[in-house]
């Protein structure tokens, strides 16, 4: 609780004019003493203590600029463990939806959100790809990240009495084999992370999840197993979203087209990458209601802008395009 009160603190600051009202907190902190005087079994000085010791420390939490970057889940997610690849020193925070990360992006709520676009096993993330269409930031960054699921249990708890094991559906099915080989009833839960914070708080009988390092250590879990996925080779891409681009190192770009349906239309497009030697290294497509009259492909390249300039391959593929939208070049990194 006091962690996400800090969360908080750290988020209004950036829109505060000024950072400490003694007036107000005067009024939260008389009105606590009050509280703690009619309903708390802590005295009153006391409450008073530790308030005032919260609002001190929320005011050092809100001095001078920290990047703040949203992201999908619990704390303890994967894309949490990304985001701190891409800017160590960041303060991350965790929202519901993708749609809600991107929104506080737009706003200038934050600094920059961190979406899972693809994963080698399961595919795309379609929610993540339709946001991508019609949102106005750009990619500031990408994360290639390997990922290790394990099984992990509460420490009280014997290995010989788990039954059940709760994790996301994506991670239930790329850890299937371990699974049946442990004879466990897997049941799907909306977040590796949330599965992991539900396990600590709930401690549902005879349970234990899949989840990474990073929740055994935030709700003191114990390892069973580390790599229990199916496929060693198993990664997620992310991608960094931010108001503008950063075209510093960039080694890769992204953006999106939409073609006719027409014969030879997609192909017309995708020979002018052919013809600048350019390797392409994702090609997408997506379907749905809103683009039933054209054909949209997501497509990555590699690229070296000191030689061909990003605006080249823009204005030609305008000519072959019914819709283009250029999300950006940016330097995507690896992290095993």
């Amino acid at each position: 609780m006091l962690n996400e009160r800090f969360e908080q603190a750290i988020q209004t600051g950036t829109h505060k004019e000024k950072i400490h009202d003694p007036e107000r907190e005067s009024l939260i902190l008389e009105h606590m003493q009050k509280i703690a005087r009619t309903y708390s079994l802590m005295h009153d000085d006391f409450v008073l203590k530790l308030y005032s010791s919260i609002m001190r420390e929320s005011r050092k939490a809100q001095k001078g600029k920290r990047s703040l970057i949203g992201f999908q889940g619990e704390h303890g997610a994967f894309s949490e463990v990304a985001a701190k690849h891409f800017r160590p020193e960041s303060v991350t925070l965790p929202y519901p939806e993708f749609s809600s990360v991107i929104e506080e992006v737009e706003q200038g709520h934050l600094d920059a959100g961190i979406l899972p676009v693809e994963n080698s096993l399961g595919g795309a993330i379609t929610e993540v790809n339709e946001l991508l269409v019609n949102t106005n930031l750009k990619i500031a960054g990408g994360i290639k990240l390997r990922i290790n699921h394990a099984l992990l249990k509460l420490p009280e708890i014997h290995f010989r009495d788990i039954r059940v094991v709760y994790s996301h559906p994506q991670a239930l099915a790329q850890c299937r084999s371990f699974i049946n080989r442990q004879q466990l009833e897997p049941r799907p839960f909306y977040d590796t992370a949330g599965a992991a914070r539900m396990l600590r708080k709930d401690k549902p009988k005879a349970g234990a999840v899949i989840a990474n390092h990073l929740c055994a250590e935030l709700f003191n879990l114990e390892i069973i197993k580390e790599k229990i996925q199916d496929h060693e080779d198993n990664f997620t891409r992310f991608l960094v979203l931010a108001r503008e681009e950063q075209k510093k190192n960039a080694n890769k770009c992204s953006l999106i087209l939409a073609t006719p349906h027409t014969a030879g239309a997609l192909f017309g497009a995708l020979k002018l990458f052919a013809d600048e030697r350019i390797n392409l290294t994702r090609i997408e497509s997506l379907y749905g209601r809103d683009y039933a009259d054209k054909s949209i492909f997501f497509l990555d390249f590699q690229i070296d802008l000191s030689k061909v300039p990003i605006d080249r391959i823009l204005e030609k593929l305008k000519k072959e395009t019914v819709w283009l939208k250029y999300l950006g070049c940016y330097n995507e990194e690896v992290f095993e």
